[in-house]
């Protein structure tokens, strides 16, 4: 009897600890999930330019996105973060790489020139380099990708940055600056920073706004006291079309 009373008590305690294991991992799961979604609200865009290679394609080998451009066209950091990495290798040419408060580590390859060294703060929108095609690269692009708490030769832990970046197809153009969230598009502070580096003698101050329900393009150039045709060319606008949650750039 006492036998069978202890293998009963020994069932139902393992039985506990696989619940347990079961459930950590259930909840593991939701947080890295919940976390995903968290920072796909505000990462940025790192460069102009078109998408010509995706995650997961080369057999599986490429784990991460190619956005291809011009020459020295400015590499910005998608998010907050650490200078962990910044070197030439012979694969991925001139390289950054960067820690982030989200325990995330960010991979920008195959630049023509780097502009941060080793251990500096980074803030997001901040240029950290210029695409090129050094490296293992057959034509001028950035090489981007992510990984969950460090980075690997063996890239245990990457992950798909357009899960975190928003999702663009092979041919898609995308805009440095710009984070996806939902159907709405955000324009980073970043951008502000890029068009007063590209004009130094600017005399014009820049500010940001945020569209709201049933603003117009006319409508914030009245507010603004400025035109339509400034606000399109401060924000690259090639069609009147904005949404709700936008931030235009604006005089």
């Amino acid at each position: 009897m006492r036998d069978y009373i202890k293998r009963f008590l020994i069932a139902i305690i393992m039985a506990l600890f696989v619940s347990l294991l079961f459930l950590g991992g259930t909840h593991s799961e939701a947080a890295g999930t919940e976390e995903v979604n968290d920072i796909n609200d505000h990462w940025i865009w790192p460069a102009d330019g078109i998408i010509s290679d995706t995650y997961g394609t080369r057999q599986g080998r490429h784990k991460g996105i190619d956005i291809a451009g011009r020459i020295d066209t400015p590499i910005l950091a998608v998010e907050d973060g650490v200078v962990e990495k910044s070197y030439y290798s012979n694969t991925y040419g001139n390289v950054v790489f960067i820690k982030h408060p989200s325990h995330f580590v960010t991979v920008y390859a195959h630049l023509n020139r780097r502009n941060v060294p080793r251990g500096q703060i980074i803030k997001q929108g901040d240029v950290i380099g210029e695409m090129g095609k050094t490296g293992q690269a057959t034509g001028t692009h950035l090489h981007f990708e992510a990984h969950q708490l460090e980075w690997r030769f063996d890239k245990k832990y990457a992950l798909d940055p357009e899960k975190l970046l928003g999702k663009a197809n092979v041919g898609e153009s995308v805009q440095a600056g710009i984070a996806s969230m939902g159907e709405s598009v955000l324009a980073a502070s970043s951008q502000l920073r890029l068009h007063q580096n590209d004009n130094p003698n600017i005399s014009t101050p820049l500010d940001k706004y945020m569209v709201k329900e049933g603003d117009t393009l006319s409508t914030i150039a009245q507010k603004q006291n400025t035109t339509v045709s400034a606000v399109k060319n401060l924000n690259h606008l090639t069609s009147d079309l904005i949404k709700p949650k936008q931030i235009l750039i604006v005089p």
